[in-house]
């Protein structure tokens, strides 16, 4: 029941933000809207203001935001199609620029939660080098070797570059007062590098966190990147890739690890969702980006209606995908 719950939650986390960035970005354009869902479905409860309706509907699988001309042809001068291709782009774009922003967010919460490794002393090690040289909790290192330290980052990098008998400078800052020490690092076999014997404090202040979540959110994008290029270049297997049934496992087993891992496994999600919209299918909002950037290339030669053809081959195709996808993710749940 908790996964079920989790699993709820994520796709509406993921999928409503996303089209609510469609919503105002439309708005703001002055883009007819006749519909914004939250939900699939039957229909629950409906509330009509001004041109729009607001819908909550039966299946929270996301949601929706149903532009006047955006599937098809109208008339309507504030039809989505009948808008410069700039605000095309810009409506486009607003999905996935706020899965993106959504991921950032959901990162800084989750690493504030848990905190981060700052380099001020949280304790020492009894007879370790940094307890001969002096070194005390709550001591903040400032400089190694004459090199600027301002985060823990920047410590493990100093250390682990020294070598057996080299010598170590450092300052620290305790209380009012600055302090040179000297200690020789010694190799760890259990840590696999060189250590001092000391650990550092946590952090959950926000101008710590907040940098260190929009770092960590381009390390996540990285390697999703590098996951799309090992895909194109056949070096993963159908069996890497999950569908919605397959994340239902994911989502289970990152439960059992906390509340932290499940909300980086939703910002590395959200990540993904931005990814693959911007992929050149039509059906997805990077077919719809390639097609108004094709008509401006052609000077009208692409028409609204070949779009609206290639976008029912390309839906064909994405629910081919997807049932092939859930028959694999469903047969690996089996075995």
């Amino acid at each position: 029941m908790k996964t079920a719950i989790l699993f709820i939650v994520m796709l509406l986390v993921l999928i409503a933000p996303h089209e609510f960035g469609h919503f105002i970005v439309a708005k703001l354009c002055n883009v007819q809207v006749n519909e914004f869902s939250i939900g699939m479905g039957p229909l629950l409860w409906k509330k009509q203001k001004g041109e729009t309706q607001y819908s909550l509907r039966l299946i929270p699988l996301g949601g929706y935001n149903a532009m006047e001309g955006e599937e098809g042809s109208s008339t309507n001068p504030r039809a989505f199609n009948n808008q410069t291709p700039l605000k095309k782009l810009a409506i486009l774009l607003a999905g996935v620029f706020m899965n993106v922003v959504l991921a950032i967010l959901i990162t800084v919460i989750a690493i504030s939660a848990s905190g981060v490794p700052v380099n001020t002393i949280e304790s020492v090690t009894p007879d370790s080098p940094a307890a001969v040289a002096g070194m005390e909790a709550g001591d903040k290192i400032i400089e190694i070797d004459g090199a600027h330290i301002g985060s823990w980052e920047d410590v493990l990098e100093r250390i682990g570059s020294y070598q057996e008998g080299d010598r170590m400078e450092l300052v620290v800052k305790r209380g009012a007062d600055k302090k040179t020490l000297f200690m020789e690092p010694e190799y760890n076999k259990e840590a696999g590098r060189f250590t001092v014997g000391i650990v550092a404090s946590t952090s959950k202040n926000p101008i710590v966190t907040i940098p260190y979540g929009a770092k960590y959110t381009w390390t996540l994008n990285t390697a999703m990147l590098q996951g799309f290029k090992m895909m194109f270049e056949g070096k993963l297997t159908k069996d890497d890739v999950a569908g919605p049934v397959g994340l239902v496992k994911v989502v289970d087993q990152t439960a059992d690890y906390g509340f932290t891992s499940y909300l980086l496994l939703l910002a590395l999600i959200s990540l993904n969702l931005a990814l693959v919209n911007l992929l050149p299918i039509p059906g997805l909002d990077g077919g719809k980006i390639l097609f108004v950037i094709l008509k401006v290339i052609s000077r009208g030669r692409i028409t609204d209606d070949m779009e609206e053809k290639a976008t029912i081959v390309g839906f064909l195709l994405l629910i081919s995908l997807f049932i092939l996808i859930t028959i694999n993710d469903i047969n690996n749940l089996i075995h």
